[in-house]
């Protein structure tokens, strides 16, 4: 029986490094008793083997069958309790709970002044580090000593704890109402992609509204303004409101300047704001911010006191590499983007098992899009179908979408036209199918499929009269979303002038610059 992967104690086994393995040994190597345990040769076995069979494992004779289940819950026990005292998995929080610990045995075994003091410092490092949801369980905890042992030294004692909880209670509401309605704006955005019309734009604005909590700005800490920036940010994207996008994500770097302790404690907020930034930029089309933005990321996250974890490092690789295809796009300089895609695919194998499906298929189409723009079509069609092979549909309907039409192009491109016909059915299937068939596609597909009946001194006019039609969607609030996956109105000239569509996206970028 393979389960390859999927077993939770063979993964976080696969996981581990040199140095974790070694600690592992050492921390059960502690007790005797446990030199020859079932759990340790269990862990040895399963680190050699390239795959979880439990077939192999019974084989051994290390554990009997109805014994596995038992010491597999055995040893991701003992895993876990050895990486917590692993240095490099100790933070703040790690020690602020700690604390706490220490002071609630020293509570239950009586000795109350020594509890409270250790809950003093650890409340005072709490705040300070914008914990408060462990500063209120401190303070609780403070309350039920307090009301056990007065020591009378400050007569405002029980109304000081009051009012502290009382404030803490507030901001961790707020706290929670905001990461909540972030997390659903997210959602929706995983889900389905911008708003696609009027109906979905009143839904979303109406839920942001109503989720929104009360606030005053002077009254939030670090912890809240993040989530306020991050929820409008979520909201704005979702719009397609890509100034606001920019300026939340500005205000989210910005809170990290200003909060500078908050980067090791929060390392993937941090990440995530620069990304949010980079993305913000790249759909303004505004170049040398991005390269600035861009660079000052790559410098940061290369710092040696910048975090290093396993999580840390697959989210730096991602943000940094999607970012620097994007790089390529904003210029049409497609064919110098071509000469970072094998690194990246490279790199992109080792961290398959810490990047969820979502972000490959995007790497895929991003890869799709810029063999496109090179006119490399066979190459763009060979990561599409990796797309479109993806069977999740609740995953990024939106890329699933523009993958099959950009699929349909490239195939008309690479003169693959022997099954268009089979290629356009499937197309409009699944576009009714998730009821996203809007007017740019329909006018898309409507073209190709009429590109047989059309004689070859023609299509130059077949294709300025698409284009004339689709030209007047580029700044539609809810067709645009078509030309964020593919710029199809550049093909189109790129078609009518005889040039490469990388050529067409330069000459608008430099008119761009130019101010013209």
């Amino acid at each position: 029986m393979t389960k390859d992967h999927k077993d939770n104690l063979f993964s976080l086994i696969k996981s581990l490094t040199k140095s974790e393995k070694r600690q592992f040994k050492l921390y059960v190597g502690r007790l005797d008793v446990n030199q020859d345990s079932k759990f340790l040769n269990l862990f040895n076995f399963l680190d050699k083997a390239s795959s979880y069979d439990e077939g192999a494992i019974l084989k051994t004779a290390i554990v009997k069958k109805q014994q596995l289940a038992n010491v597999k819950a055995h040893l991701y026990k003992q895993i876990l309790i050895s990486l917590k005292l692993n240095p490099s998995h100790q933070n703040i929080r790690s020690q602020i709970r700690e604390q706490l610990d220490f002071a609630s045995i020293l509570y239950h075994k009586g000795l109350y002044k020594q509890s409270l003091k250790i809950l003093d410092k650890s409340k005072e490092v709490a705040i300070q580090n914008e914990e408060k949801n462990l500063a209120y369980e401190i303070v609780e905890l403070e309350k039920i000593i307090e009301s056990q042992y007065i020591t009378r030294s400050i007569s405002t004692r029980a109304d000081e704890l009051a009012i502290q909880a009382k404030e803490l209670s507030s901001l961790n509401v707020i706290a929670s109402k905001l990461s909540n309605l972030s997390l659903q704006l997210y959602s929706f955005i995983l889900k389905t992609g911008y708003v696609k019309n009027e109906t979905e734009s009143k839904l979303v604005t109406d839920y942001f509204v109503e989720h929104l909590p009360k606030y005053n700005i002077q009254d939030l800490g670090f912890r809240e303004k993040l989530w306020l920036y991050n929820a409008n940010l979520w909201y704005a994207f979702l719009m397609q409101d890509f100034l606001n996008c920019f300026k939340y994500a500005s205000k989210w770097v910005k809170l990290f300047r200003e909060y500078p302790n908050m980067i090791q404690l929060n390392p993937v907020f941090f990440l995530k704001g620069h990304n949010y930034l980079l993305e913000a930029l790249f759909y303004i089309q505004n170049k040398s911010k991005f390269q600035d933005a861009l660079i000052q990321f790559q410098i940061t996250t290369a710092e040696k006191r910048f975090p290093k974890d396993e999580n840390v490092q697959a989210l730096t690789f991602l943000y940094l590499n999607l970012n620097s295809i994007n790089l390529y796009f904003i210029d049409g300089s497609f064919e110098d983007g071509l000469k970072i895609i094998p690194k990246i695919e490279s790199e992109l194998n080792h961290y398959l098992n810490r990047l969820d499906i979502h972000h490959r298929m995007i790497f895929y189409y991003k890869f799709a899009s810029m063999h496109f723009g090179a006119g490399n079509n066979k190459d763009c069609i060979f990561y599409l179908n990796k797309i479109i092979s993806n069977k999740s549909l609740l995953m990024r309907e939106d890329l699933q979408c523009f993958a099959r039409v950009l699929n349909l192009v490239a195939h008309y491109e690479a003169g693959l036209d022997y099954h268009i016909e089979t290629l356009l059915r499937s197309t409009y299937k699944f576009l009714l199918k998730i009821n996203d068939l809007y007017e740019v596609q329909k006018e898309m597909i409507k073209f190709i499929r009429g590109l047989q009946d059309i004689y070859p001194q023609d299509i130059k006019s077949a294709f300025i009269k698409l284009h004339q039609k689709l030209k007047v969607y580029e700044d539609h609030p809810y067709e645009r979303r078509a030309f964020l996956y593919l710029d199809i109105i550049s093909w189109l000239e790129s078609k009518i002038e005889n040039k490469p569509v990388g050529q067409i996206i330069r000459d608008k970028y430099q008119l761009k610059v130019a101010g013209l």
